[in-house]
């Protein structure tokens, strides 16, 4: 599973990075952004879904399967 997050749909709720800490932040104007790359590891997948879920914007995408 990995996270992205469209930067021209974000309008910077933060309320990806209040539920999900580990796996987003935010820049230096408040919009969310991934940490890392994006990849999540399995302990942190309900976290990524409900971030998603939670955004009003629907900013949040989660990509499953073959990610390689």
């Amino acid at each position: 599973m990995k996270v992205k997050i469209s930067s021209g749909r974000c309008q910077g709720h933060g309320r990806c990075y209040d539920l999900a800490p580990s796996l987003f932040g935010e820049d230096g104007e408040g919009y969310g952004t991934v940490l890392g790359e994006g990849p999540v590891p399995p302990a942190n997948e309900r976290d990524a879904r409900l971030a998603a879920a939670n955004c009003p914007e629907r900013a949040i995408e989660v990509l499953t399967g073959d990610l390689t």
